[in-house]
């Protein structure tokens, strides 16, 4: 079901606690005053937006989620703006960030980790389908539902391109694939080396290519310099080396990826394909 502009207002909702905050906004729990349907709304200060020219950012940003229904991608139910804010009507992820959970625990196992990198894989297949490439894959913009699944949301950095080939420099230094970097044209592969990163982060604690400043981190990147440490496990050692290439053609592919040995050993491959997400009504 997709979303659609709505002719809802803030007085519609009962407003919640506050899930998170950022540089331009707010998100709050909410639930609809007609039928307590739980609900995150994405307060977002217009003056922000105009200030720091991110106009184009976030309208992309609401035209893409509107396009996008896959039981792993948050859900845009609705949105609506005042004079001073837009709001965005979101699923609600009662888990909250994978970030906070992965601090928590320090690491994943590796039933969790390659789970999760089973179920990012099945959203970015959909996601580069509609050609839509995401571009900012990282624990803070994957979020987990009520049954610990994931859901790839934050899509400020995606770009709908039907060339599927940019040259902007975007996403989280950590993840950004050798090609952003030295600022050439990329294309959606980009995607698939942050599903590298991400695994090794949620096996180790940390990403691969971390350093305490920038140009380390870059050079590191551009030369694909990396060790696993030994809790990372010789399967899961090879279809990371084999997602990590220098080269986007020598990158497995996202059905490689759920194919590889290691998620086919580990994941929980359980469908979530066939649950019917609600609509709230205001």
């Amino acid at each position: 079901m997709e979303a659609t502009r709505s002719v809802s207002v803030l007085s519609d909702f009962d407003i919640g606690k506050q899930l998170g905050r950022g540089k331009f906004g707010t998100v709050f729990l909410a639930r609809t005053k007609k039928s307590h349907f739980p609900c995150a709304i994405k307060v977002i200060f217009k003056k922000q937006i105009v200030k720091n020219k991110l106009e184009h950012q976030i309208r992309r940003e609401i035209e893409i989620m509107c396009h996008l229904q896959h039981p792993h991608i948050l859900q845009l139910y609705t949105y609506f703006h005042d004079h001073k804010r837009i709001y965005l009507v979101l699923e609600y992820a009662i888990l909250g960030q994978m970030y906070t959970e992965l601090r928590r625990l320090g690491r994943f196992s590796e039933a969790r980790s390659a789970t999760y990198v089973y179920q990012l894989c099945d959203a970015l297949i959909y996601c580069h389908r509609m050609k839509v490439i995401h571009r900012d894959i990282k624990p803070e913009n994957l979020l987990l539902g009520f049954h610990q699944e994931l859901k790839l949301s934050d899509f400020g950095w995606a770009v709908h391109a039907p060339s599927l080939r940019r040259r902007t420099l975007c996403g989280t230094i950590d993840y950004l694939a050798p090609e952003m970097v030295a600022g050439v044209s990329h294309d959606e592969r980009v995607d698939h080396w942050t599903v590298g990163i991400l695994c090794y982060e949620m096996l180790c604690g940390k990403p691969p290519f971390e350093h305490p400043n920038t140009p380390d981190t870059y050079a590191c990147i551009k030369t694909v310099k990396y060790t696993f440490p030994p809790v990372i496990t010789p399967l899961a050692q090879d279809m990371i080396s084999k997602i990590l290439q220098r080269y986007p053609t020598d990158r497995l592919s996202l059905e490689g990826i759920m194919s590889h040995p290691w998620v086919q050993n580990f994941a929980n491959k359980t469908s979530f394909h066939s649950i019917v997400k609600p609509r709230p009504k205001s």
